[in-house]
């Protein structure tokens, strides 16, 4: 590889010129010549570190609201936990209160052991399609009995009272053909719910 040689005599005009120059203008150029090099080195050296600043700025204040954020939740989690194992209990109160598959015929039972201790005679005791809701799933029972009012009022008490949630719907009411006995026929859908067991994963 050939060396290239560097003289000073190829810039001596040049130099001889800038002596030439008055004092004014020499420290003109000084100075253009110091702003260019300064200029040089900014669009060089700092112009692309500042954008890397800013991004990095840009970051860290994102970063500091979602940390603001965490604090704040982190603050509130006691309170989040607390209140989820109030829903918790709750939650295992109305289960409970849901009976499941083993216990339908058995309540089912009660509902019919109710209606006779109340002195109703029941005419009909059809079990209904069951009503697929969201956790849970309703079991309606088609009931029609004949007796008073007042046994009627008896038995919607002794419903009432079952340690498994039921309730009455759709009441229809109208005298039988004894009218001195005062007996009334009396239909109504008895509705009761059982927990449905979600699939893991949902």
């Amino acid at each position: 590889m050939k060396k290239i040689a560097f003289s000073t005599d190829s810039l001596s005009p040049l130099i001889e010129r800038v002596e030439k120059l008055t004092t004014i203008q020499r420290v003109a150029i000084y100075a253009g010549t110091y702003v260019l090099l300064c200029l040089g080195a900014y669009f060089l050296f700092y112009a692309p570190k500042h954008k890397q600043i800013d991004a990095l700025d840009s970051q860290i204040e994102n970063l500091d609201s979602k940390l603001v954020v965490a604090r704040r939740n982190a603050a509130q989690l006691p309170k989040y936990r607390a209140e989820m194992k109030k829903e918790e209990e709750r939650f295992a109160l109305l289960k409970k209160a849901l009976p499941d598959t083993k216990e339908i015929p058995t309540l089912l039972s009660n509902i019919s052991q109710a209606g006779n201790h109340a002195g109703l005679e029941f005419v009909e005791f059809r079990p209904d399609p069951d009503i697929p809701k969201d956790f849970y799933k309703e079991i309606p029972v088609f009931i029609t009995v004949n007796g008073t009012y007042h046994n009627v009022g008896v038995f919607y008490d002794r419903v009432a009272a079952l340690s498994r949630i039921v309730t009455i719907r759709n009441i229809s009411m109208r005298p039988t053909g004894d009218t001195n006995a005062g007996l009334l026929q009396t239909s109504c859908t008895a509705v009761t719910y059982q927990f449905v067991e979600q699939p893991k994963g949902k």
